[in-house]
C-alpha cells in the first residue's frame, strides 16, 4: 500500500462490475489524505466518478473533489487533438489539421494512438508540463484486457512511428509505462467464480505482454462473517440467514483459489449496507487507510 504513494502514475482496473471506479476514487483520496497531490482520470463518457466523490460532472474540464485531489474525465480522441494544439500552437493551422480527413483517418485507424496519447497526458501532468502540477494520477483505466492494450499502446506506437514528434512521445511513455518505479497495476475483483478467474488470466496477460505482473489484487464485497443465532434473531429470518451463509461459504472458496494462485500483495474490502456514493467511498477509504497503517497486503 505505501509503495504505491511512490508512484507517478497508479493504473486501476479489473472485470466491469467488480467495483474498479470505486476503488480509483478510493485510492485517490487515500493518496490525498497521505499529502500527495492526486490527479483521478476516468475515460468512460458516462462519468461515474464525480458521483463516488459529490463533486458536478467535469465535462473535460479539471475539478477539485477534495483536498490535494482533482478529478477529470478524458476522451483519448480529445487528448489527441490537444497534443495537436501543443505542438502547432497557432490556433487556425492546428484547426485546420483537425478538421483534416487525412488527420481524422489517421486518429481513428492508428492502433493504440488515443491510448499513447491519454497515458502521455498522465505523463505530462505528473511532470509538471501542464497547468496543474501533481505528484500521483489515478487512472480508473478500462476493464481487463482493455486495460494491458491501453498500457501496451505506447511501445506499439514507437515501433510503428519511429520518427518525428509522435515517434518521440511514444517512446518516452513507453519507458514512463514500463518503469515500475513510477507506474503500478491495481486489479479491483469480487471473491466470485467469474471474476477470480478473469483476474487471474489478467494477470497472466500483463505478465506475458508486458513482462510485470500487477502491485496488488483488492477483492471488493466480502460478506461479513454469518453472525450467531441468537433468541433476539428475527423469526422468519431462516432463508435470509441460509443466503448469507451460501454467499460467505462462495466468497471464502474463491478467495482461496486466488490466493492458491497470487503470492503478491492483497487486500480485502467488505459489502457495507451503503449506496454507491460519496458515503460508501469514505468509508472504504477508511478501511483502507487501517491496512496502510498496519502494513497488510497479504
Amino acid at each position: 500500500m505505501k509503495g504505491l504513494a511512490q508512484r507517478q502514475l497508479v493504473v486501476v482496473t479489473g472485470k466491469g462490475g467488480v467495483g474498479k471506479t470505486t476503488l480509483a476514487a478510493c485510492l485517490g483520496r487515500l493518496l490525498a489524505a497521505q499529502g500527495r497531490r492526486v490527479m483521478l482520470l476516468e475515460v468512460d463518457p458516462r462519468q461515474n466518478l464525480h458521483h463516488l466523490l459529490g463533486v458536478p460532472p467535469t465535462d473535460g474540464a479539471i475539478a477539485e473533489a477534495g483536498d490535494r485531489l482533482w478529478l477529470q474525465n478524458l476522451q483519448p480522441r480529445g487528448v489527441l487533438e490537444d497534443l495537436v494544439r501543443q505542438k502547432l500552437k497557432v490556433a487556425a493551422l492546428s484547426n485546420r489539421v483537425i478538421a483534416s480527413p487525412i488527420f481524422q483517418h489517421f486518429a481513428d485507424g492508428a492502433p493504440g494512438l488515443k491510448e499513447m496519447a491519454l497515458l502521455g497526458h498522465a505523463l505530462r501532468l505528473a511532470r509538471g508540463d501542464l497547468k496543474l502540477k501533481v505528484d500521483t494520477v489515478v487512472l480508473d483505466a478500462p476493464a481487463t484486457g482493455h486495460s494491458v492494450s491501453l498500457l501496451a499502446a505506447p511501445l506499439v506506437v514507437s515501433e510503428v512511428i519511429e520518427k518525428g514528434p509522435v515517434g518521440a512521445l511514444a517512446r518516452e511513455v513507453a519507458e514512463f509505462v514500463a518503469d515500475q518505479k513510477r507506474v503500478a497495476v491495481v486489479i479491483a475483483a469480487l471473491a466470485e467464480e467469474m471474476p477470480v478467474q478473469e483476474t487471474l488470466e489478467l494477470i497472466a496477460l500483463l505478465e506475458a505482454r508486458l513482462g510485470r505482473p500487477p502491485e496488488l489484487v483488492v477483492v471488493n464485497g466480502l460478506y461479513p462473517a454469518l453472525p450467531r443465532l441468537t433468541t433476539e434473531t428475527p423469526r422468519g429470518a431462516e432463508a435470509a440467514m441460509d443466503l448469507w451463509r451460501q454467499r460467505r461459504s462462495a466468497n471464502d472458496r474463491e478467495l482461496a483459489r486466488l490466493r492458491d494462485a497470487w503470492k503478491g500483495p492483497l487486500l480485502e474490502l467488505p459489502l457495507l449496507p451503503l449506496d454507491r456514493g460519496a458515503e460508501l467511498v469514505a468509508a472504504l477509504t477508511e478501511t483502507l487507510a487501517e491496512e496502510w497503517a498496519n502494513g497488510r497486503g497479504r
